[in-house]
């Protein structure tokens, strides 16, 4: 994961630890090598619906997808809505390609299993490409189980800071909307502290405590929120709107 220094959404840090794992299975390296050049962000110049999928749409973009099980439900649900990923960590990559290409296993959820020709991936970090995005041109942004960073003289390298905040804030347009999982404690309570300084930026969207205990409609799984709850954690979910 990347982070920004305090209040200045211009100056980058590479915080994110190791960009690899155990070794890529031989299918994954193939969509790695093969597609993955294919629907890669461009590395230069403005990123917009039109130049990644060939006409306007509405925009997502997900920071830090993991294995890209929320974006690839996401994108299933939605296949008239562009979205964008980044992910520092290749093995996360390659597992988001699976998906991409067109994984049998979905099928057994009841999913579709077809190529979902709707997302684009930058293997890489987030905030660089985010950065390339016209201000006002995304519909939703999000940030699902990010590193927390538990120690407090880490918390300026957690993505939920101010920097990273008015950047997401800038490039989403009004009444678009930030959604935001952990099952971190530490991390709850400063995200909390954090969005309440940006109130003028975004309006949460919580009407009681099941808006942000239960798993909205429409908010696909991911291996982090299954693996917290495997092990007994709880899971809060929040969306904000961007007023």
């Amino acid at each position: 994961m990347t982070a920004y220094k305090s209040g200045d959404p211009t100056t980058l840090n590479r915080l994110y630890g190791r960009a690899k794992g155990k070794p890529l299975r031989a299918g994954q390296q193939d969509l790695v090598d093969t597609l993955l050049p294919q629907i890669a962000v461009p590395t230069e110049g403005d990123v917009t619906a039109e130049r990644l999928f060939g006409h306007d749409r509405p925009l997502h973009f997900e920071i830090g997808f993991g294995g890209g099980e929320h974006m690839a439900g996401r994108a299933d649900m939605l296949p008239d809505h562009g979205f964008i990923g980044a992910e520092p960590f290749l093995n996360g990559v390659a597992q988001a390609l699976v998906h991409v290409s067109g994984d049998p296993h979905l099928a057994e959820k009841g999913r579709a299993h077809l190529p979902l020709a709707n997302i684009r991936i930058h293997h890489g970090d987030a905030l660089e490409v985010l950065r390339r995005i016209a201000d006002g041109a995304l519909s939703f942004a999000y940030l699902l189980h990010p590193d927390p960073w538990p120690k407090a003289r880490h918390a300026k390298r957690r993505m939920m800071n101010d920097g990273p905040i008015d950047l997401i804030a800038a490039k989403l347009k009004p009444g678009g909307e930030f959604r935001f999982g952990t099952d971190h404690p530490v991390y709850l309570a400063h995200a909390l502290m954090v969005m309440r300084r940006h109130r003028h930026q975004f309006e949460w969207q919580a009407r009681d405590a099941k808006d942000f205990l239960v798993r909205p409609g429409g908010w696909p799984e991911t291996r982090y929120e299954a693996k917290a709850r495997a092990q007994g954690h709880e899971v809060w979910y929040f969306r904000w709107r961007r007023i």
